[in-house]
């Protein structure tokens, strides 16, 4: 129910949050330790997103929509992931106070 719901909200912010620093003139470098066991440092949010293992499902189908975002366009994959979880964070209070999320999807439109 409203537990699960907030849940997914907190793992697509977590996601969201990881790379958002990797935006703009200020980005920052992340250092990631791949599959291979070798340190990588990158401000590419793609390749970030690409590396991280996650197992919480919101938090998996926001890497699907990046992932979805770079095969389509080429391009966006941080901007989308961060606007998701942005999307989401929105919507957080409103299931709080017990809004249908039918009626917080139909603001967005």
């Amino acid at each position: 129910g409203r537990r699960a719901q907030l849940t997914n909200i907190a793992a697509a912010r977590a996601v969201g949050d990881v790379i958002r620093t990797t935006l703009g003139p200020r980005a920052m470098l992340k250092m990631i330790l791949d599959a291979q066991g070798s340190i990588v440092l990158t401000n590419d949010g793609n390749s970030i997103l690409r590396e991280i293992d996650v197992q919480h499902p919101a938090a998996k189908s926001i890497i699907e929509l990046s992932k979805t975002q770079d095969e389509e366009v080429g391009d966006g994959t941080t901007s989308v992931a961060v606007l998701a979880g942005e999307l989401l964070a929105l919507a957080e209070p409103f299931l709080v106070r017990n809004i249908h999320p039918t009626v917080i999807v139909g603001a967005y439109f």
